[in-house]
């Protein structure tokens, strides 16, 4: 998975577009020209708006390589969410009232379109606004700020160093607001359970040992990330020695009071937790579940729906693993293959030094092996790199299994596959190939650089995302690779349907948590009891669900349509039919709902029926 976990950026996401994207028939005649000027308006409106935004969000620009605002964080406060909700109904305003729809170009039509509904989505969410949990170990302040420094804010200059301890100055009064941000969640009911606190606290800890917190050899994960980027500039001595004791100093006086202080309240508050797990328990929880629903999948399937479905995808999966445990003559039932794949050595590195890099070495031989083959699926391929690391110590305890960050936009940073080696004994190397084709090619890494790398579209299409959409198009080229001929050991195909199992179970469990009531105990059983998985997976993804709901029924949801709809184009177009043209057609266009994607495909459909006749 990607940091997609996150709050989409800029607002601009998880939306729910119910039009087609097919032109509208015209009733006048409109010139050329007409057309022309009122799609550049528009377009202009786009960019301007999409501007208006990057300089609100000054993490935004450190992740798109721009150096403004440099040395701050986001503003988080109350006040600045009442000015995105006046700023997206002006935006909306605007839209409604000053563009003649009519005389505007096909590209220009379907961006006005996503645009117009993105802004109505976010005025509703506004809603919901407090139905989250800011900090949890999946993510939040107390694990993103530091990650964010390490991987995202480069020091290339003076400059740079001096706005790197303007940020380390800046963690106390953020974390602050974060704190104000928790107390009035909790003021309307809105508390994560118990378990998620002392994961907090342990990411918050982890942040304040070694140097200069402590009297340690081993300096502490912002102190090595600074000194480390500091060491590399061409500075005189002097200046480096007094950056370092800068930093320093912001560290004792700014970073370890703003962490003690977040540490003092969580334990403080999970004292008046519980163990309630599902959305149900919010104020209009079932209000908030429902459209959270609809947000990530772009659907309108309901929780029942989706449970259902996520039960027949299992059953479906099980029989093909039955089919594997045959071939491979496992003797003893599912079950017991199960155990077998989960304890049997051979499928597992050392869970040292040596064997973490083994891994990580196996994962780059893999997406190497993967780029080889790509012109044989796709016509558009990206310009960006790829790089496999590592999830950081400080992190990795409470970190998902894998997941995907998307290159800079200025080329300056590759994109990164983080495999997380916290525990080997969650890492089998029989799923090794669909994690790397998940995160890296052709999953993530091929869809989001492409998206970035777009021409001729507004900014806010580049980087907008939804989850049913791109997470999708994720499970989706964890299969295609089966098609080319990888996964040719069976073993190595059977992780490739755990892979698949996983998604169809979070189906079941996300709506059975959020939904039916499932406590977290009850949902850790469900994955035990139908996947291979260790049971640690099975508890970092309950808890996942717990703290996102909806998120990861966007997988499976994504897949099938993409599936459906590439089995309606072959069906229709049979010998005609090119695989490197539908790709093209499902990730040409960046991120869209998955019913504005099945519009592209039948329009692929009957375009290429004309080209026939």
């Amino acid at each position: 998975m990607k940091s997609y976990f996150l709050r989409p950026m800029l607002g601009l996401s998880f939306v729910l577009v119910l039009f087609s994207c097919k032109e509208d028939t015209k009733t006048t005649t409109i010139t050329e020209t007409a057309i022309k000027i009122e799609s550049q308006k528009v377009s202009d409106f786009f960019q301007n708006t999409f501007d208006e935004q990057i300089a609100r969000s000054p993490e935004f620009q450190t992740r798109l390589g721009i150096k403004k605002n440099y040395g701050k964080w986001n503003d988080i406060s109350p006040e600045a969410s009442e000015r995105d909700q006046k700023f997206y109904k002006e935006k909306l305003q605007w839209l409604e009232d000053s563009v003649n729809v009519e005389a505007l170009s096909k590209d220009v039509l379907l961006s006005y379109k996503l645009a117009k509904q993105n802004f109505e989505k976010e005025i509703k969410n506004y809603e919901f606004r407090l139905h989250n949990y800011p900090v949890n170990q999946m993510f939040g302040a107390q694990s993103g700020k530091p990650a964010f420094l390490i991987n995202m804010h480069r020091i290339d200059s003076l400059q740079d160093a001096e706005a790197y301890i303007s940020r380390l100055n800046g963690f106390k009064p953020y974390f602050e607001q974060l704190i104000e941000n928790l107390k009035a969640r909790e003021a309307i009911g809105v508390m994560p359970p118990t378990f998620v606190y002392d994961k907090v606290i342990q990411d918050s800890e982890n942040i304040l040992v070694g140097q200069p917190f402590d009297q340690t050899e081993t300096k502490s994960a912002l102190l090595e990330d600074f000194t480390s980027k500091i060491d590399k500039l061409d500075l005189d001595d002097s200046i480096k020695s007094q950056l370092k004791t800068q930093a320093n100093e912001s560290l004792l006086n700014a970073v370890k009071p703003a962490y003690a202080a977040l540490i003092d309240f969580m334990s403080a508050q999970k004292e008046r937790s519980n163990t309630d797990a599902g959305a149900w328990k919010f104020p209009n929880g079932e209000a908030f579940y429902k459209n959270a629903l609809t947000n990530t999948t772009t659907t309108q399937l309901t929780a029942d729906e989706i449970h259902n479905i996520g039960l027949a995808e299992v059953d479906r999966i099980h029989k093909e693993m039955n089919a594997i445990r045959e071939k491979v003559g496992f003797e003893g039932d599912l079950k017991a293959f199960f155990e077998f794949m989960k304890t049997d050595k051979q499928f597992y590195y050392a869970d040292d030094k040596n064997g973490k890099a083994a891994y990580l070495d196996k994962a780059v031989q893999i997406i190497d092996s993967m780029k080889t083959r790509l012109d044989e699926i796709f016509i558009t391929k990206p310009k960006a790199d790829i790089i496999v690391k590592a999830v950081e110590p400080f992190r990795e305890k409470s970190a998902g299994k894998a997941f995907y960050n998307r290159p800079a936009a200025d080329g300056s940073r590759p994109g990164i596959y983080y495999a997380n080696l916290y525990d080997m004994a969650s890492m089998p190397t029989y799923q090794m190939e669909a994690l790397a084709y998940h995160e890296g090619i052709p999953g993530h890494h091929m869809q989001l650089a492409i998206q970035q790398e777009l021409e001729n579209v507004p900014m806010f299409r580049k980087f907008g995302s939804y989850t049913a959409y791109t997470e999708g198009w994720g499970l989706y080229s964890e299969f295609t690779p089966k098609e080319m001929g990888f996964y040719a050991d069976p073993y190595s195909d059977f992780g490739r349907l755990a892979m698949e199992l996983w998604r169809a179970c979070r189906l079941v469990v996300d709506t059975g948590i959020h939904a039916k009531k499932w406590t977290r105990e009850e949902g850790i059983k469900y994955y035990t009891d139908n996947t291979p998985n260790a049971e640690l997976d099975a508890i970092k993804m309950v808890e996942r669900h717990i703290v996102m709901p909806s998120q990861a029924t966007a997988y499976k949801i994504g897949m099938m349509k993409i599936l459906e709809l590439r089995e309606k184009a072959k069906n229709t177009l049979k010998d005609d039919f090119d695989i490197r043209e539908f790709h093209e057609v499902v990730i040409s266009h960046g991120a869209i709902p998955l019913n504005v994607l099945e519009d592209f495909v039948d329009e692929y459909i009957g375009s290429k029926q004309n080209e026939i006749k």
